[in-house]
């Protein structure tokens, strides 16, 4: 436990005082309407000021709008009548004790905008080289027509940049930067990071000029230079600026290093610059987005952000997925003055005042699983799998108000779906009782923990939650019409997941070929698995009973840490279906020294995982020795191996792999047979989570949100 003491400590940047060390990212919104700022986009971050995020700082806002945009949903800054916005933008913030920062962009090489209307992207010289779409295999045709909207479908055309061309962009950010100083705004950061225009003149990968602009670190950096002394020029010495910067850039040779960032940090800092905010960027974002600019790994961008602290006077921002202990680390050792916490306070607005107040444990986490970027290649607003009120703050505020009538409330189902309604319940005042058939909560989110060590945080934050708003829990209890009407519910909610079945092939009922719900139950050791019991051996039967026994296998952490010396798997697996589950599956064996297939009746895998983890998870497979295999039909399956045809193949080609054993990933399917039954007898039912839509994570917090709120 931390009292998080030098990360709610006050700080400066510039002559600007910040409360505590917690900043809010550039996150694009796509609220705004041909760049003029909305309420919606107002409302997002006055909620995350009022949460207690020292300042926050709008997503990427375009100098020269429509010029250089990368989407019409973002703000605008080139114009007086887009001041009226970004004065209620700052007003909103204010309001709620924050202060707000405006980022500064010319988007250069990915300006969709420009090319939708027709004109070449502004840039140092034509990129070199051409992007690996190979990942795009695994998107569907309406994924595909989503990613082209912002440019409506037209290949990007380049024009390389003169020196008027240049004048012009800082003469643009100069402009902007004065506009948000003269409605309120209270700094300006200048993006010079994701490759966008200031970025690629500092990449010597991008950067191919041989006039002032190119060669030297300091030609490369001389734009960003440029762009910095012309906007202090008009904001004056009193206005902070901060100067985003790729520690590195991931997946291209000769592209920027940590040390180069440091020397380009000790030049911005000599031109004005107060703060210098270190992220990394990933040139191919349809192959590696999960390494930059949105990391999957905790703190991944600590030891280059370590490196331009040593470099600079001013302050250093780290970001990248950034936990509270992580964060209160790296400032105590030195290595930042401020920490960026972007994802973690779209799950939750309130993360700071939690923090203040003593409540950790009641922070809503962000299961890292790339459900709000994915919007952004869609140009829509974010939406986050465990906070159903983003972008809609407001109107939850509303609607998580006292019950008007107490109710006594029976869940049953102790997954996500059934925690977050019982959660939202007690909450609003209703008694609640909570009924689980197995021996723990979490359902089969408790599983997907061992594969998805994320997916452990918000396990136990609702179990923590369920606990603190006085839940009733009851544990290893079957839930039927008689039991359940004996509690004499005035409402019932059917949170009990979906069925997972069993291929109906030659073969499919053999021993060695287990469902969903039975690889759960073999695996944890869950006695509540029904038939999964009888499939075990006579050692893995007492492997299991020894492990539950000493409670091994009630610590995900300790089962992932055993499982890489002993499963109760054999060598060689094949699982059929190579959807969310499937895949992460496939990973978690692999990396066990399974010889691992997958077999995916359908054209795409990773369904339906948020696109860049899709992407990541594919490749993160394939590079651990699974064989992947698309529109794959299992055929039949013997005690020794799984005999498949895929679809395109000559009649009667067909291909068989050895298997140990067989994981039915694929036959998923809602089941409403007790919530029929219920209301057959007369009780009032809803049902919430994969037991009415298999929706997975994000489906079951959303129904079971809209559920518990009208109760």
């Amino acid at each position: 436990m931390t009292d998080f003491a030098t990360l709610l400590s006050p700080a400066t940047i510039g002559a600007l005082t910040l409360p505590n060390r917690v900043i809010l990212p550039a996150m694009d919104m796509n609220h705004c309407d041909e760049g003029v700022i909305t309420a919606a986009e107002v409302e997002h971050y006055a909620a995350r000021a009022a949460g207690g995020c020292a300042m926050v700082i709008t997503g990427a806002s375009a100098v020269s709008w429509p010029l250089g945009a990368t989407t019409r949903k973002q703000p605008g800054l080139s114009d007086d009548r887009f001041l009226p916005g970004l004065r209620a933008l700052a007003d909103g913030v204010h309001a709620g004790g924050g202060l707000l920062c405006v980022q500064l962009v010319h988007h250069g090489k990915v300006a969709s905008v420009d090319s939708a209307d027709g004109r070449p992207q502004l840039v140092p010289n034509p990129p070199p080289g051409h992007m690996d779409l190979s990942s795009l295999v695994d998107n569907p045709i309406e994924e595909l027509m989503g990613l082209a909207s912002a440019s409506q479908g037209k290949p990007a055309t380049y024009r390389s940049a003169t020196a008027d061309d240049l004048l012009w962009v800082t003469s643009q950010f100069a402009d902007a930067a004065a506009r948000v100083q003269a409605a309120g705004g209270d700094a300006v950061e200048i993006h010079g990071a994701h490759g966008y225009l200031i970025s690629t003149f500092l990449s010597a990968a991008y950067n191919l000029r041989t006039d002032g602009y190119g060669g030297s670190l300091e030609n490369r950096s001389r734009l960003l230079v440029e762009v910095i002394r012309a906007v202090r020029d008009r904001v004056g010495v009193g206005f902070p600026i901060l100067v985003r910067l790729n520690g590195c850039e991931y997946g291209i040779d000769g592209g920027i290093t940590p040390d180069e960032t440091a020397a380009t940090a000790q030049l911005a800092e000599a031109a004005g610059a107060d703060a210098i905010h270190v992220s990394a960027n990933a040139v191919n974002p349809f192959r590696d987005f999960t390494l930059g600019p949105l990391p999957a790994e905790v703190g991944q961008y600590r030891a280059m952000t370590a490196t331009v602290k040593r470099a600079v006077g001013i302050p250093v921002i780290a970001v990248g997925r950034l936990l509270p202990e992580v964060a209160e680390e790296m400032l105590v050792a030195g290595e930042c003055d401020f920490v960026s916490m972007g994802r973690q306070q779209l799950a939750d607005a309130e993360l700071v005042h939690k923090l203040a107040t003593g409540q950790r444990g009641s922070i809503r986490p962000c299961i890292n699983c790339y459900v709000c970027v994915e919007q952004n290649f869609f140009e829509a607003a974010p939406r986050c799998a465990v906070n159903p009120s983003l972008g809609n703050e407001s109107a939850t505020a509303a609607q998580i108000r006292p019950a008007t009538t107490r109710q006594h409330v029976v869940v049953v189902g102790g997954g996500p779906g059934g925690m977050e309604t019982a959660r939202i319940a007690a909450q609003r005042g209703h008694r609640v009782t909570l009924l689980d058939r197995s021996d723990r909560l979490g359902g089969t989110m408790w599983f997907s923990q061992l594969t998805t060590p994320a997916n452990e945080q918000l396990v136990e934050w609702l179990t923590h939650e369920v606990a603190r708003n006085g839940v009733d829990v009851r544990l290893g209890t079957s839930a039927t019409v008689q039991s359940i009407s004996a509690l004499q519910p005035d409402v019932v909610v059917v949170a009990t997941g979906a069925k997972r079945g069993r291929l109906t092939v030659p073969g499919g009922d053999l021993g060695h070929v287990r469902s969903g719900d039975e690889m759960r139950a073999l695996i944890t050791g869950d006695s509540s698995g029904g038939e999964a019991t009888g499939k075990r051996s006579l050692l893995d039967r007492a492997a299991l009973a020894v492990g539950r026994t000493l409670r091994i296998t009630k610590s995900p952490e300790t089962m992932r840490s055993l499982s890489r010396r002993w499963m109760p798997i054999g060598k060689h697996v094949v699982i059929v279906g190579g959807g969310l589950v499937g895949l992460e599956l496939a990973e978690f064996l692999a990396e066990r020294e399974r010889t691992v297939t997958v077999l995916e009746p359908g054209p795409h895998m990773g369904l339906p995982m948020a696109m860049p983890r899709r992407w990541a998870a594919v490749a993160r497979a394939s590079g651990h020795g699974v064989t992947l295999v698309r529109t794959a039909h299992v055929s039949e399956i013997t005690v020794a191996a799984v005999r498949y045809t895929v679809s395109g193949a000559e009649p009667g080609e067909s291909t068989a792999v050895e298997a140990d054993d067989v994981i039915i990933a694929s036959e998923v399917h809602s089941d409403t047979t007790l919530a029929d039954q219920l209301r057959a007898a007369g009780l009032t039912v809803h049902v919430v989570g994969d037991a009415g839509t298999v929706g997975y994570i994000e489906g079951a917090m959303y129904t079971a949100h809209a559920v518990a709120t009208a109760l």
